[in-house]
């Protein structure tokens, strides 16, 4: 089965079901005693009111216990009247139970799963039903500025890991009725929960029918961050990039919304998905649209020239070191052939050795406690480089050519991963064709990018197929009242079938 070695996928294993909510409270404390029978935080305490036995059910550690005894168990405990007859439940919700977040369950299993999740449960002796208190009182991390998608003129706040928190940074942005959320569980043991995210009447019933579906089809065990959700909503052909965006702002995520994608939040985890991500996107931020257009326009070029030299520049130095010496000028030739004559390898493996080392140090900066990394990334940077040059294992013009590659990688962080693969392929094939070779590779990758179609959407638009309309907003960048209210809006970018 595909990727056993990540996912544990259950598809023999039923889920666990504790049945009917019985009338006799003394029994569904005991069953949920059993059920978490030596775990220390599931409390369950028993108490009379009204004349019958009440049992109070809640998980130690998501709740606020002086919530719990100000808002439940003192009103309940000290009343000393009796329940109006069948109307138990109601008459205590209205007039002894206080708080917001009031829910009836019949179904014992559903009613567990929302103690697990902060809830307090009261049953009632002689009633089928127990109530559902809102008392969470979740330990969460605080609203905080995001660490990678930075933003210079933009807002401070970022997501963090509790769900609600997310949903109230998005809400907060898109005061309109339009703006929907639905919430599913993905995952049979960790029942992670999962907000649906989209505006009515911009996104697409095609999409978002094909994210439900694709989501519904996910069988895994536990869920614990998005990043297990990727795979099945990513494209099913398989290639080095991804149409599934990811952010940790809320202004990004709501601007994405209104595009008329569709926006996933994980309960747990401190960035959301959008769906589809085009691979113009890579270059564009909110920042671009508070400066002038011309300095948008401008920034946009450098970050996708940075793509291009992070990509290609390495490839080039190898072929026409090896293969196209002509093309370079006397005097610069004499000086790279003087300093490369002294190491000891060739250059298509000289390349390949210090891009090994560049990602070996960024990874040990990136794991190691930060206190040390930043350490760790000047002693790669001073000491190893400088060693090598002088010991003669590398020539400085690699070394050069290194460093202006790794700045220019950082410039679209979206894009790291597939550009780390892709400066290596290219170093290969410039070793081994020359320029010819890269220039082939090229079109090829140029190729499988126009291919792509995820969702409808190509993952070129609005450059394959060309919408003239929608370039005012892609590399250049018009005036905001020349973009237009439908600019980049999924729906209009959806490939028509019957044209084609």
């Amino acid at each position: 089965m595909e990727n056993e070695n990540v996912f544990l996928y259950i598809d023999d294993v039923t889920e666990e079901s504790f049945g009917k909510v019985n009338e006799s409270a003394v029994e569904n404390g005991r069953i949920i005693k059993e059920a978490f029978k030596g775990s220390f935080d599931i409390i369950v305490k028993k108490g009379y009111s009204g004349g019958r036995c009440i049992v109070f059910a809640n998980c130690d550690g998501l709740c606020n216990s002086m919530r719990i005894c100000d808002t439940a168990i003192n009103p309940l405990l000290r009343y000393d009247g009796d329940f109006p007859q069948g109307e138990e439940l109601d008459f205590i919700c209205s007039h002894l139970v206080y708080g917001t977040e009031q829910k009836r369950e019949k179904d014992l299993t559903k009613a567990i799963m929302m103690m697990l999740r902060g809830c307090l449960l009261i049953f009632i002796d002689g009633v089928g039903e127990c109530i559902i208190l809102g008392v969470q009182s979740i330990p969460e991390r605080s609203i905080q500025e995001p660490d990678t998608d930075v933003q210079e003129f933009g807002a401070r706040e970022g997501f963090t890991e509790n769900m609600k928190t997310n949903l109230t940074l998005v809400r907060k942005r898109l005061c309109s009725a339009k703006f929907t959320i639905e919430m599913q569980e993905i995952g049979k043991e960790s029942k992670t929960r999962i907000l649906i995210c989209y505006m009515k009447g911009r996104a697409t019933d095609e999409t978002l029918n094909e994210v439900k579906s694709r989501l519904k089809s996910l069988k895994i065990d536990t869920v614990l961050g998005a990043g297990y959700l990727r795979k099945c909503l990513d494209t099913k052909r398989k290639s080095l990039f991804t149409m599934v965006g990811q952010t940790e702002r809320p202004d990004t995520f709501a601007a994405k919304l209104c595009e008329g994608k569709i926006g996933i939040i994980v309960d747990g985890t401190p960035f959301a998905l959008v769906v589809p991500r085009l691979f113009i996107e890579n270059f564009q931020t909110l920042d671009d649209y508070i400066n002038r257009p011309y300095y948008a326009t401008f920034m946009r070029i450098v970050r996708f020239l940075a793509f291009l030299i992070s990509v290609f520049l390495p490839g080039i130095f190898v072929s026409i070191g090896l293969f196209h010496q002509e093309m370079i000028p006397d005097d610069m030739l004499y000086n790279i052939v003087l300093m490369e004559s002294n190491t000891l390898f060739t250059l298509t493996l000289e390349a390949l050795v210090i891009h090994f080392i560049y990602e070996t140090v960024r990874e040990a900066g990136l794991r190691m406690p930060k206190s040390i990394g930043h350490a760790v990334s000047i002693v790669g940077a001073l000491v190893i480089g400088d060693a090598a040059v002088t010991a003669g294992l590398i020539g400085a013009p690699m070394l050069i050519i290194v460093a202006l590659t790794a700045i220019c990688s950082l410039v679209s962080s979206d894009l790291y991963q597939p550009i780390a693969l892709l400066r290596i392929a290219f170093i290969l094939i410039g070793g081994f064709s020359g320029l010819y070779g890269v220039v082939i590779g090229g079109a090829a990758l140029i190729i499988s990018l126009a291919s792509m179609t995820d969702y409808g959407v190509p993952f070129l638009a609005p450059v394959t197929p060309l919408k003239k309309a929608y370039l005012r907003d892609s590399v250049v960048r018009f005036a905001t009242k020349k973009l237009g209210k439908d600019i980049f809006r999924i729906k209009s970018l959806k490939i028509n079938t019957e044209e084609n």
